[in-house]
């Protein structure tokens, strides 16, 4: 394989911080974005964008809006995640961070209905949409960098600290949330709600210039190196014959990877349901069946700090263990205490629901959460990588994450009763995540380089850092 002497592959703790930290900045964005957008659908946007008279019906409208981004994401996790495969993941995350800030701070400045009439609603849906687009190539992008970019043997471990941004988001939103409803009902629907919006550019800014300073993969380099020098021999090979034309990333994805994809389906529900029901659904639900809301942001708030150091240590026994088992924990622990939840939620006490949130999410689907970037990163080979795991994931999140606060509410009734269904959509959930892990082999340690397009490799296959040399941690 011909190598680049004068531009040295970096390596060292520092580097691997670098791109680690870069990525977790970027995940705080994106979910800083949409939780906060959930929490405004759930509380404000019904008044502000959707006013049909009917509470109902326009709880419902605003939550649709929410599931539109998702619906958006995965045109932007199979766009960007071209980008990603052809011209570096450095590039494709970028655009991503750009277009993310930009979005998220056009919504805190974005007229309401009494101002401008149905334009209003129209607007808004457009932002969601290109917000959409870009967070479908953010997530699956910030994972492979990080995967690619650290040793084989703490791969779990630093792939885990990205995936935080959900929860340092939270912690932002919550403590946002936390002082806005503070303020008297007339003012949080004047300019209160524009302020959490607002604050993003503080993140983008952040995000920005750590993501700048980095360089390109070493995966993603070596592969390249390998794909010009094997299409080079093919094209001697070939030099009296019409050459064949290659899948790019997104035609391969479907036609050479659609048991994955299908497997990453199953995988992202014991993920998805919770996460989504618990910090969007369930403000909603104590709203409307008379539990304190700032109450509920603080339950949240402490749960998001546990979870911080909890998902970076399962992340750290992943690399111990192997993904299965961790995974297949987490898992088990969300269908366990689904229905627990809601009653310690029904009962109002401020306590018991902070209870509720810690044994379904810190000890149950940030399991799940801290396997899930190098699991993922580990089901597909270096040539779309970006593509399958940005691309897959967003697909299934229509269904697992996007739709979720919507059916939950539609499953729970005008008068939020039914809260059984929901628990039990939760439940089943966790089951199909169960099956999809048990079909799926042990992917740690495998070569992120050398792994085989289209073919399964062994999980004692020899590992491979991308740094060959570097031993440092």
């Amino acid at each position: 394989m011909s190598t680049n002497p004068a531009a040295p592959r970096p390596t060292g703790r520092g580097y691997y911080w670098k791109a680690t930290l870069s990525g977790l900045a970027g995940n705080t964005l994106e979910l800083y974005d949409f939780l906060l957008y959930g929490t405004a659908a759930s509380l404000y946007f019904p008044k502000l964008f959707f006013p049909e008279g009917n509470d109902f019906l326009s709880t419902l409208s605003s939550l649709a809006t929410f599931a539109v981004g998702f619906i958006a994401r995965p045109i932007g996790g199979l766009l960007i995640g071209r980008i990603g495969d052809r011209l570096g993941r450095k590039k494709a995350l970028l655009i991503t961070m750009y277009l993310m800030g930009a979005c998220t701070i056009a919504i805190g400045l974005l007229p309401t209905y009494g101002s401008v009439g149905v334009l209003a609603p129209i607007l808004l849906i457009l932002v969601r949409i290109l917000q959409g687009i870009a967070m479908g190539g953010e997530w699956g992008g910030s994972m492979v960098l990080v995967a690619e970019s650290v040793p084989t043997h703490r791969r779990g471990f630093y792939s885990s600290i990205p995936n935080l941004g959900g929860f340092v988001s939270q912690f932002f939103v919550a403590g946002v949330m936390v002082l806005v409803l503070r303020l008297p009902e007339d003012a949080q629907l004047s300019y209160g709600w524009r302020i959490p919006f607002l604050l993003s550019l503080i993140v983008l800014i952040a995000g920005l210039w750590m993501r700048r300073n980095l360089v390109e993969t070493p995966v993603f380099v070596e592969a390249q190196e390998q794909q010009q020098e094997h299409h080079s021999q093919d094209q001697r090979a070939r030099a009296d014959t019409s050459p064949l034309r290659e899948r790019g990333p997104i035609g391969s994805l479907f036609i050479d990877h659609w048991r994955e994809v299908l497997l990453m389906l199953g995988l992202r529900f014991s993920e998805g349901l919770p996460y989504f029901l618990l910090t969007v659904f369930a403000i909603n639900y104590a709203k409307a069946t008379g539990v304190d809301a700032a109450g509920m942001q603080t339950s949240i708030l402490i749960m998001a700090a546990v979870a911080i150091p909890v998902t970076a240590l399962y992340g750290h026994l992943s690399d111990k263990v192997g993904r299965r088992p961790i995974f297949a924990i987490g898992s088990a622990v969300v269908a366990i205490t689904a229905f627990p939840f809601f009653l310690l939620l029904n009962t109002g006490s401020f306590w018991l629901i902070t209870l509720g949130y810690i044994l379904v999410l810190n000890l149950g689907h940030n399991l799940v959460g801290a396997v899930q970037p190098s699991l993922f990163a580990e089901m597909f080979p270096a040539k779309n990588r970006y593509s399958g795991v940005a691309g897959a994931r967003e697909v299934s999140g229509i269904v697992t994450a996007g739709l979720t606060p919507f059916i939950a509410a539609l499953l729970a009734g005008p008068d939020s009763t039914r809260w059984y269904l929901v628990a039990g959509y939760v439940v089943l959930g966790a089951v199909v995540s169960l099956i999809a892990i048990k079909i799926v082999p042990e992917t740690r340690g495998r070569d992120l380089v050398n792994l085989a397009s289209g073919s399964p490799v062994s999980p004692t296959a020899p590992v491979h850092s991308g740094n060959p040399a570097d031993t440092t941690d």
